[in-house]
């Protein structure tokens, strides 16, 4: 049982980076994107700033919790013996829950820039995405899209 210890938490520790950045990207679009008439307007990068996008975890924070409470459960059940044991396990279950979820977390962590950029009309407008392409202050770039569903790419 000992030697299994290792190879489960590495294993519930790598599920844990479950989040789908993909889609925060410039260069994806979504399916319902694709075939669908956008709007395009121009503008220059005004201002950037490198920030960090929290995904939301497809299992909705499960896999971390419940992997590190599993985990932490498990090596606290090798400790002592009798009651030792059951508080060591409960101890085990907490820490490990609380470790995991802090460990999916980080995971789903996402460097993204955000871009402050005059449009053409003269309107300046903020829009963060991930950082899968190199930008500049001064860049002119098209916004395509509208509303909450803009893309920056270069022009």
């Amino acid at each position: 049982m000992k030697r299994f210890l290792p190879v489960l938490a590495i294993g519930a520790l790598t599920l844990a980076g479950c989040a789908n950045t993909s889609t925060m990207g410039g260069n994806v679009y979504s399916s319902n994107q694709v075939g669908a008439e956008q709007t395009v307007r121009f503008g220059t990068i005004q201002a950037l700033r490198q920030v960090q996008v929290q995904a939301d975890s497809r299992a909705g924070g499960i896999i971390g919790t419940g992997g590190g409470a599993v985990i932490g459960g498990l090596l606290g059940n090798q400790v002592g013996g009798g009651s030792g044991r059951t508080l060591a396990t409960a101890a085990g279950v907490i820490a490990g829950s609380v470790a995991g979820s802090k460990i999916e977390e980080s995971a789903n962590r996402v460097s993204a820039w955000e871009m402050e950029i005059r449009r053409d009309d003269g309107l300046n407008v903020v829009v963060v995405q991930k950082a899968d392409q190199a930008f500049q202050v001064g860049q002119r770039v098209r916004l395509i899209g509208s509303g909450s569903n803009i893309t920056v790419a270069p022009y």
